[in-house]
């Protein structure tokens, strides 16, 4: 069986299942709130909920961000379905997007909230999941399709 844009779908599967499962965990170990020290005020797991978007931007507003994570789910998966097979950079960036997307829009749909876990202190960076992290791997690699040139002079 030959699946177009077939890594699009495994990146998209594999992050949205990293997500949802450490998430799980935190969810069934942490109480909210609790932070546990890996290396003491660097990095720490600490169990917090955001009811907005990133950085806790629109926190008070978030309800229409679930319908976002949605469009924009479904947005990808047309893109794909629909368009000519993308390079493989190109399916691993929006595959990454769409396990992002997914990720915290399922949060937002059955939880009301998207589960934070990941705390960088050492620099003071928002607590963030699996779930950003993929859509920051995903834009890294949407940005080297836009900007790099392909090396053999192939089309992208």
């Amino acid at each position: 069986m030959n699946f177009k844009n077939r890594t699009f779908w495994i990146v998209a599967l594999l992050g949205l299942i990293l997500d949802q499962v450490t998430k799980f965990v935190i969810k069934q170990t942490f109480e909210l709130g609790q932070s546990l020290p890996l290396w003491n005020g660097v990095f720490h797991l600490t169990y917090v909920t955001n009811k907005g978007a990133a950085f806790s931007l629109f926190a008070g507003q978030g309800g229409w961000l679930r319908w976002l994570s949605l469009l924009v789910s479904l947005g990808l998966i047309a893109l794909v379905l629909f368009s000519p097979t993308l390079n493989k950079l190109e399916q691993m960036g929006y595959g990454f997007i769409l396990a992002g997307a997914l990720g915290n829009g399922i949060d937002r749909f059955f939880a009301g909230a998207v589960v934070d876990f990941l705390d960088f202190r050492l620099i003071q960076f928002p607590v963030f999941n699996v779930a950003d992290i993929c859509i920051n791997i995903g834009i890294f690699f949407l940005l080297l399709v836009a900007f790099v040139k392909p090396s053999d002079g192939s089309k992208r």
